[in-house]
Protein backbone atom coordinates (compact mmCIF):
# COMPACT_ATOMS: atom_id res chain seq x y z
CA UNK A 1 0.00 0.00 0.00
CA UNK A 2 1.71 3.38 -1.16
CA UNK A 3 1.02 6.29 1.21
CA UNK A 4 1.93 9.81 0.62
CA UNK A 5 3.74 10.00 4.12
CA UNK A 6 5.75 6.94 3.53
CA UNK A 7 4.56 5.36 6.62
CA UNK A 8 2.54 2.13 6.68
CA UNK A 9 2.25 1.35 10.40
CA UNK A 10 3.00 3.71 13.46
CA UNK A 11 3.26 2.89 17.38
CA UNK A 12 1.88 4.94 20.45
CA UNK A 13 4.05 4.32 23.49
CA UNK A 14 1.68 5.59 26.43
CA UNK A 15 -2.19 5.12 26.03
CA UNK A 16 -2.83 8.30 28.34
CA UNK A 17 -4.65 11.36 27.37
CA UNK A 18 -1.91 12.64 25.13
CA UNK A 19 -1.10 8.73 23.58
CA UNK A 20 -4.86 8.09 22.66
CA UNK A 21 -5.18 11.39 21.12
CA UNK A 22 -1.83 11.40 18.79
CA UNK A 23 -3.35 7.24 18.07
CA UNK A 24 -6.96 9.14 17.00
CA UNK A 25 -5.42 11.54 14.86
CA UNK A 26 -2.81 9.02 13.18
CA UNK A 27 -5.60 6.51 12.06
CA UNK A 28 -8.25 9.12 11.73
CA UNK A 29 -6.14 11.60 9.71
CA UNK A 30 -3.19 10.11 8.51
CA UNK A 31 -5.22 6.52 7.90
CA UNK A 32 -2.29 4.51 9.26
CA UNK A 33 -3.08 1.45 11.11
CA UNK A 34 -1.43 2.13 15.03
CA UNK A 35 -0.40 -0.47 17.56
CA UNK A 36 -0.97 1.13 21.24
CA UNK A 37 1.19 -0.22 24.14
CA UNK A 38 0.70 0.66 27.60
CA UNK A 39 1.59 -0.91 30.83
CA UNK A 40 -2.22 -0.47 32.31
CA UNK A 41 -5.29 -2.21 30.65
CA UNK A 42 -7.28 -0.52 32.52
CA UNK A 43 -5.69 2.73 30.95
CA UNK A 44 -5.71 1.30 27.38
CA UNK A 45 -9.74 0.50 27.87
CA UNK A 46 -10.54 4.10 29.30
CA UNK A 47 -8.75 5.63 26.05
CA UNK A 48 -10.49 2.83 23.70
CA UNK A 49 -13.84 3.90 25.26
CA UNK A 50 -13.10 7.74 24.90
CA UNK A 51 -11.78 7.07 21.45
CA UNK A 52 -14.79 5.52 20.60
CA UNK A 53 -17.04 8.87 22.06
CA UNK A 54 -14.91 11.30 20.37
CA UNK A 55 -15.78 9.16 16.81
CA UNK A 56 -18.79 9.36 17.77
CA UNK A 57 -19.00 13.06 18.74
CA UNK A 58 -17.38 13.86 15.17
CA UNK A 59 -20.32 11.53 13.42
CA UNK A 60 -22.81 13.77 14.89
CA UNK A 61 -21.42 16.89 14.19
CA UNK A 62 -20.83 15.92 10.71
CA UNK A 63 -17.23 15.96 10.56
CA UNK A 64 -16.96 12.36 9.59
CA UNK A 65 -19.24 9.34 8.27
CA UNK A 66 -19.96 6.22 9.97
CA UNK A 67 -17.72 4.80 7.67
CA UNK A 68 -15.09 6.97 8.87
CA UNK A 69 -15.16 6.12 12.35
CA UNK A 70 -15.55 2.52 11.99
CA UNK A 71 -12.49 2.25 9.63
CA UNK A 72 -10.70 4.78 11.88
CA UNK A 73 -11.38 2.43 15.05
CA UNK A 74 -10.63 -0.48 13.09
CA UNK A 75 -7.02 0.77 12.76
CA UNK A 76 -6.26 0.73 15.78
CA UNK A 77 -4.86 -2.66 17.79
CA UNK A 78 -4.16 -2.91 21.12
CA UNK A 79 -0.27 -4.59 21.33
CA UNK A 80 -0.90 -7.73 24.15
CA UNK A 81 0.28 -6.84 27.87
CA UNK A 82 3.08 -9.78 27.16
CA UNK A 83 4.40 -8.72 24.17
CA UNK A 84 4.59 -4.85 25.00
CA UNK A 85 7.34 -3.09 23.32
CA UNK A 86 8.20 -6.15 21.41
CA UNK A 87 4.88 -5.79 19.71
CA UNK A 88 6.51 -2.75 17.57
CA UNK A 89 9.06 -4.37 16.24
CA UNK A 90 8.22 -3.52 12.86
CA UNK A 91 6.52 0.14 13.26
CA UNK A 92 8.07 2.47 10.66
CA UNK A 93 7.36 5.51 13.47
CA UNK A 94 7.14 5.19 17.12
CA UNK A 95 5.69 8.48 19.07
CA UNK A 96 6.02 8.28 22.76
CA UNK A 97 3.69 9.60 25.15
CA UNK A 98 4.69 7.97 28.18
CA UNK A 99 5.20 10.55 31.44
CA UNK A 100 7.36 13.26 31.32
CA UNK A 101 10.28 11.67 33.55
CA UNK A 102 13.84 11.43 32.59
CA UNK A 103 14.79 8.07 33.98
CA UNK A 104 11.69 6.46 32.46
CA UNK A 105 12.10 7.90 28.76
CA UNK A 106 15.77 7.52 28.32
CA UNK A 107 15.04 3.50 29.80
CA UNK A 108 12.86 3.58 26.64
CA UNK A 109 14.58 4.56 24.09
CA UNK A 110 17.17 2.69 24.77
CA UNK A 111 14.99 -0.33 24.56
CA UNK A 112 13.05 0.74 21.90
CA UNK A 113 16.65 1.34 19.90
CA UNK A 114 17.07 -1.79 20.62
CA UNK A 115 13.91 -3.34 19.47
CA UNK A 116 12.39 -1.71 16.40
CA UNK A 117 14.13 -1.76 13.08
CA UNK A 118 16.87 0.38 12.57
CA UNK A 119 15.14 2.73 10.39
CA UNK A 120 12.21 3.36 12.23
CA UNK A 121 11.88 7.05 13.65
CA UNK A 122 11.91 6.75 17.30
CA UNK A 123 9.75 10.25 18.35
CA UNK A 124 8.82 11.33 21.37
CA UNK A 125 6.05 13.86 22.53
CA UNK A 126 7.69 15.10 25.90
CA UNK A 127 7.59 19.37 26.00
CA UNK A 128 10.49 19.25 28.76
CA UNK A 129 12.93 16.76 28.51
CA UNK A 130 16.14 17.05 26.00
CA UNK A 131 15.97 15.74 22.53
CA UNK A 132 19.69 15.19 22.37
CA UNK A 133 19.93 13.47 25.70
CA UNK A 134 17.17 10.67 24.75
CA UNK A 135 18.81 10.39 21.31
CA UNK A 136 21.85 9.52 23.41
CA UNK A 137 20.55 7.23 24.97
CA UNK A 138 19.19 5.48 21.64
CA UNK A 139 22.94 4.74 20.40
CA UNK A 140 23.63 0.69 20.68
CA UNK A 141 25.25 -0.46 23.33
CA UNK A 142 28.86 -0.90 22.82
CA UNK A 143 28.65 2.19 19.74
CA UNK A 144 29.92 5.45 20.29
CA UNK A 145 28.15 9.06 19.75
CA UNK A 146 30.85 9.10 16.59
CA UNK A 147 30.40 5.20 15.25
CA UNK A 148 28.02 4.94 11.81
CA UNK A 149 26.11 2.82 14.03
CA UNK A 150 25.92 5.48 16.75
CA UNK A 151 25.22 8.09 14.30
CA UNK A 152 22.61 6.57 12.60
CA UNK A 153 20.81 5.48 15.65
CA UNK A 154 20.64 8.53 17.58
CA UNK A 155 20.09 9.88 14.37
CA UNK A 156 16.51 9.26 14.50
CA UNK A 157 14.98 10.66 17.01
CA UNK A 158 13.30 13.46 17.17
CA UNK A 159 10.92 15.44 19.40
CA UNK A 160 7.08 15.40 17.50
CA UNK A 161 5.32 17.50 20.35
CA UNK A 162 1.34 17.28 20.14
CA UNK A 163 -0.64 19.79 21.73
CA UNK A 164 -3.61 19.30 24.18
CA UNK A 165 -5.60 17.93 23.38
CA UNK A 166 -4.60 16.75 20.42
CA UNK A 167 -7.55 15.79 18.01
CA UNK A 168 -8.21 20.16 18.26
CA UNK A 169 -5.34 21.58 18.53
CA UNK A 170 -4.02 22.46 14.88
CA UNK A 171 0.13 23.14 16.26
CA UNK A 172 2.58 20.23 16.93
CA UNK A 173 6.57 21.03 17.40
CA UNK A 174 8.83 19.65 15.44
CA UNK A 175 12.04 19.51 17.72
CA UNK A 176 15.27 17.92 16.76
CA UNK A 177 18.73 16.77 19.11
CA UNK A 178 21.90 17.69 18.11
CA UNK A 179 22.20 14.35 16.59
CA UNK A 180 18.54 14.61 14.65
CA UNK A 181 18.65 13.48 10.94
CA UNK A 182 17.53 15.56 7.68
CA UNK A 183 15.70 12.65 6.86
CA UNK A 184 14.67 12.15 10.18
CA UNK A 185 12.73 15.45 10.20
CA UNK A 186 11.26 15.48 7.04
CA UNK A 187 9.54 12.31 7.66
CA UNK A 188 8.09 13.50 11.15
CA UNK A 189 7.35 16.41 9.53
CA UNK A 190 5.40 14.53 6.87
CA UNK A 191 3.61 12.34 9.49
CA UNK A 192 2.59 15.40 11.29
CA UNK A 193 1.40 16.58 8.07
CA UNK A 194 -0.66 13.55 7.61
CA UNK A 195 -2.39 13.86 11.03
CA UNK A 196 -3.62 17.13 9.80
CA UNK A 197 -1.12 19.02 12.11
CA UNK A 198 0.52 22.53 10.86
Amino acid sequence: MSIAHGFRTVGVLGAGQMGLGIAYVASLRAKVPVLVVDRSQAQIQKSLSLMDKLLAKDVSKGKITEQDAQAARARITIVPENEGINGLKDVDLVVEAASENVGLKTSLFETLSATLRPDAILATNTSSISITKMAAAAIPKGETAASEKGKASAGRVVGLHFFNPVPVMKLVELIPGLQTSEATLERARAFAIACGKG
